[in-house]
Formats: structure tokens, sequence, C-alpha cells
């Protein structure tokens, strides 16, 4: 079978699945349709419908869209069987029911951002980070009753810089995760559908290793707590920068409250003894909150309701700051 007899519906949201659809369509591949999220609602009034990047990609170059409210709904499952698709390809989209991934007689696969089984969830990429880990990769595999735990397909590796950030490992893994979808499709076309495909039963860590998940992140998941080492810390913040922000209340010399959002950081070998851990401290130009063994330097931060900014030029305008 040559790629161009291959049909293909593509389903995504963001932009990080953006980049595998360009992939498959520039690389000539069949991409018969798409099906994104329903339109966000946006601004004050929520007047304004924001279309989803994949939506935006798929018009530019005529490729019908499909956007259901919910994915068992008749009429959209018609609608998707009317485009005869051979194969579905999944990138950061949401829970299929059985009736759509088992539609197309090669199946459905998904690009998941993690080296599984470490790291099923919603957000593996700032788990990842969270966690310290040197190495996280992607890996395609095909859908199952549950989440992300069907049999693995490929996977490729991709190193982690102890200074990164959520969005350079997003940037790598965007394009990593783009070629190992066409890797992908190919050894469909390969194989006419046979993959070997390994049990992800087989690949689970050894006893007194620990398998990580990737949860949903929200406001409570995000609080930095200042209890821990500098270290865990400021994976802490890196894994969450620059979205959502890592979170936390500071106590300001005048005794106000105020909740800001940590963007950039360093850890140091400076001693923290002698500071209660959250602590604020304001040497020449350089700003630091204690940890629970040293003094992480601040370099980006938000306050609420304002931009963000250097934290020494945020030190700088608080009255009473420096010690």
């Amino acid at each position: 079978m040559d790629k161009k007899d291959l049909r293909i519906i593509f389903m995504g949201t963001p932009e990080f699945a953006v980049g595998t659809l360009q992939a498959l369509v520039e690389c000539g591949y069949n991409v018969v349709a798409v099906v994104t999220q329903p339109d966000k609602p946006v601004g004050r009034h929520g007047s304004i419908l924001r279309e989803p990047d994949v939506k935006v990609y798929a018009k530019q170059h005529g490729i019908p869209v499909l956007q259901p409210e919910k994915m068992k709904d008749e009429t959209f499952l018609q609608q998707l069987r009317s485009f005869r698709a051979d194969l579905q390809v999944v990138v950061a989209f949401r829970m299929l029911p059985e009736v759509v991934w088992s539609m197309p007689r090669f199946g459905t696969f998904n690009v998941h951002a993690a080296l599984l089984p470490q790291y099923r969830g919603a957000a593996p990429i700032n788990w990842a980070i969270i966690n310290g880990e040197k190495v996280t990769g992607v890996t395609t595999f095909f859908l199952d009753h549950n989440i992300d735990t069907g049999r693995i397909i490929l996977q490729k590796q991709f190193e982690i810089p102890d200074d990164a950030d959520v969005e350079y490992v997003y940037n790598g893994l965007m394009a990593l995760g783009a070629g190992i979808a066409l890797e992908t499709v190919d050894l469909i076309i390969e194989t006419d559908g046979k993959v070997d495909a390994m049990s992800q039963c087989d690949m689970l860590p050894a006893e007194g290793e620990e398998l990580h998940n990737a949860p949903k992140l929200f406001k409570d998941n995000c609080r930095i707590d200042w209890q821990r080492p500098v270290v865990e810390v400021h994976n802490f913040i890196r894994g969450l920068s620059p979205i959502p922000g890592a979170w936390s209340e500071i106590i300001l010399p005048d005794d106000k409250v105020l909740e800001m959002k940590f963007y950039k950081a360093k850890p140091t070998e400076l001693s923290s003894e002698g500071y209660v851990p959250g602590s604020f401290v304001k040497e020449k130009k350089h700003c630091y909150v204690a940890c629970r063994d040293s003094l992480l330097e601040l370099l980006v931060v938000q306050p609420v309701g304002k931009k963000r900014m250097d934290a020494n030029a945020f030190a700088n305008g608080v009255s009473g700051f420096n010690r």
C-alpha cells in the first residue's frame, strides 16, 4: 500500500498536535479529516470563540474538520464512518470510546509525550521535569480501554538539561513526536497493520522502582512547598514554567500577603540556616527564598495582577524588603 492510499483521520487540539499534523500533510500522507475540540469561548464575557490550533491548520489546508461535543453522538459517529479511515492518529486530544478508536481497520494510535509506561496521564512533560528526570521521550501506542495503557509501537528518547523548562522540552518533544508518528504510519503500511507491538505489562518497573503518573494540573498541585530541598523546588518551578506557573503566597515586610508566580530560579549552595522556609532574602543585587537546605535565587516572578518581571526589580519595589 502506498501512503497516499492510506486514509488517515487525525485527532488533536493544541499547538503540540499541529507539529504531527503538519508533518503528515507536508510528507504527502492522505489526511482525509481532522477531529478536534469545539471552539473555546474567550474574552471577558466569553463572547469570542477561539478556534483550536489544529482546526486553524486544517482549514488552511482544506481538510474537513469535525468538532463533536460528545464522542458517542450518533451524528458524529456517522460522519466519522463516512470518511472510511484506515487509521486514526491521536495527539494531545481526549479519551476516546471504543466505538471510535476501534473504527478503522488498522486501529488508532496515540503519540504520548513520555516513555510509557512512565508518566501516563494529562501532563507528562511537566511531571517528568518536576521529578528531576534526566531523560524523557515520546511513545506511539495503540489505544485500548484505559488511559495510556495500550500496546507500545515505538519509542524515542529526549535528554532534559538540568535548567530546562517546560517550553524547551515541549518544543523538543513536539518535533520528536512528529517524526515518530511518521515512522509509525510507515511501519503500519509496511506490515499491512500487523505491527509487532509490545504490551506495557512487559515494561513495568522492576520491584522497588517507582511508576510515575502524570495527573492533570490544578492550582492546588502547582503550589510551592518551600519545606522541600532547593533542588526539588527548582525542579518544581521549571516543571511548571511557563504554563501554568508555580505559585506561592509570600509575606511582605509590611505583613501584607501577596500571591505570586515563579517562572525562573537557580539553586545555590548558600545555607538557609536561620531562615524559616519560605522566607525572602535580599542581598545586594540578588533575591533569594529559603528552602529546607539552601537558598534559591529568584530570577523571574509575577505578582498577581502584574506582568512578569525580574525578581530583583520586584524586591527593590517593596519597602523594607532589604535585610
